[in-house]
This record gives structure tokens, C-alpha cells and sequence, in this order.
């Protein structure tokens, strides 16, 4: 795998422009505007019930803005087709979710909506970029939690994912397993290129792992920057 184009390392990738969300009688989301650009970690820190999750899931319209949009590469994302936003923005939840079976099933699941078929080659590529080499036939019911998370990131990875959201994808993990898939989002960003945004209610882990940060307070961003300015590292 090689390195990104630093020519392209600051071209935006996703774009949140006055986004919002409302339900009757709460703001869970107001007025979030900010930038994540090729290859880059962008980290969304604050207290539990700060609106985290939920700024996470308006992106790939997991949840409808009531104000605001999200432009993908430029183009506004009510414009795409909800299934195929979601391939484009792939998402890793905290706890992960696999289908019953084998791995390969798993990471064929995606391709396969699409008409499409991943070579035993492609998969034998997706589960070494995750540190799963020889993992393809391995029933998903005998993984631990490191690898079983793994697994989620090379589902994600295999539908050729132009942004991926990841929500405390390390918060139901042990210490070891921890880092092993920290070392993986830093590869995700820094081998092929694909912006990743964290929600962690880690400021140290948003300091290992982003470059830039924004703090919501009470559904609204308090503070937008670089890591370290941001979390006063």
C-alpha cells in the first residue's frame, strides 16, 4: 500500500455546514460547521450526553439534520441515495456487529449489494491490512473483541469507503486489543488516504490518534482546532 499524494492531503473530503438536529422538546445537535480533509483523524471529545453520537450519526444521515447538510467531496449528501452514502461513509460502532458465520462472508456482505464479488485475493488483502492474515474461514462466534473489531474495520474497508465514522470503536476493548486497533486508524488514514472522525471520550486518545479536535458542549461545538490546542495538551 502506498502512501497518499501529499498533494491531495488537504483536499476536503467531508464538509458539515450549520448541521443540526432537533426532536420535540431537545436540541441534540446545533449549528456544527467544520471541515475533515483526505487522510487526516478529526476527533469529537465532550461529556457523556454532550450530543457525540448523534453529530456521528447525522453524517452519514443515520439520522436526519432538521438544519444544516453534509457535502461529500463537494456534493451536498441529500443528493445521494442513503444506502450509497452509507458505502461511501462507512461507520464502526462501538461494539462490533458480524453476521453469523465465516469472516469472508462478512466482508463479502457489502460487495455483494452492489452485484459485486471480492476475489479470495482482495479478501486475503483486507484481513492482512487489519492484521488478520489467514483469518478468511475463521466463524466469527470464535473471535475475541480485538479481533471481532477488526473484522468491522475490513467490512468497512472492503466497500472502498471514501470517509469512515467511528463511534468509541476501542471502549469495549482490553488494553492490548486497545492499541492494536489505534494502530490500525492510523494506518486507515496514513496508508490509504480515508479521513476518519472519532467519537472517544478519551482526550488522551484523541491526542494519540487525531490532528485536529472540536469539543461539544451541550450539542453545540465549544471549541475547534488542533488536537493540542484544543485539549490543552
Amino acid at each position: 500500500m502506498s502512501l497518499p499524494d501529499p498533494a491531495l492531503s488537504d483536499s476536503v473530503i467531508l464538509r458539515a455546514e450549520n448541521l443540526g438536529r432537533s426532536v420535540p422538546g431537545k436540541i441534540l445537535v446545533a449549528g456544527a460547521s467544520f471541515e475533515v480533509r483526505k487522510g487526516e483523524t478529526l476527533a469529537i471529545v465532550g461529556p457523556s450526553g454532550s450530543g457525540k453520537s448523534s453529530l456521528l450519526r447525522l453524517l452519514n444521515r443515520l439520522d436526519e439534520p432538521t438544519s444544516g447538510t453534509v457535502y461529500l467531496d463537494g456534493a451536498d449528501y441529500r443528493q445521494i441515495p442513503p444506502r450509497e452514502l452509507r458505502r461511501r461513509v462507512g461507520m464502526v460502532l462501538q461494539r462490533p456487529f458480524l453476521f453469523p458465520g465465516k469472516v469472508a462472508d462478512n466482508l463479502q456482505f457489502g460487495p455483494k449489494q452492489r452485484g459485486q464479488t471480492l476475489s479470495p485475493t482482495q479478501i486475503a488483502e483486507l484481513l492482512a491490512g487489519v492484521g488478520l492474515s489467514g483469518f478468511e474461514s475463521r466463524d466469527v462466534s470464535n473471535l475475541s473483541g480485538g479481533e471481532a473489531q477488526r473484522v468491522s474495520f475490513a467490512r468497512a474497508l472492503a466497500n472502498s469507503p471514501e470517509a469512515l465514522l467511528l463511534d468509541e470503536p476501542t471502549s469495549a476493548l482490553d488494553e492490548a486489543a486497545k492499541r492494536e486497533v489505534e494502530t490500525l486508524i492510523r494506518q486507515i488514514g496514513q496508508e490509504h488516504g480515508i479521513p476518519c472522525v472519532l467519537v472517544t471520550h478519551e482526550a488522551a486518545q484523541a491526542q494519540r490518534l487525531a490532528e485536529r479536535a472540536l469539543v461539544l458542549e451541550a450539542g453545540q461545538i465549544g471549541r475547534n482546532g488542533p488536537v493540542k490546542e484544543v485539549l490543552h495538551a
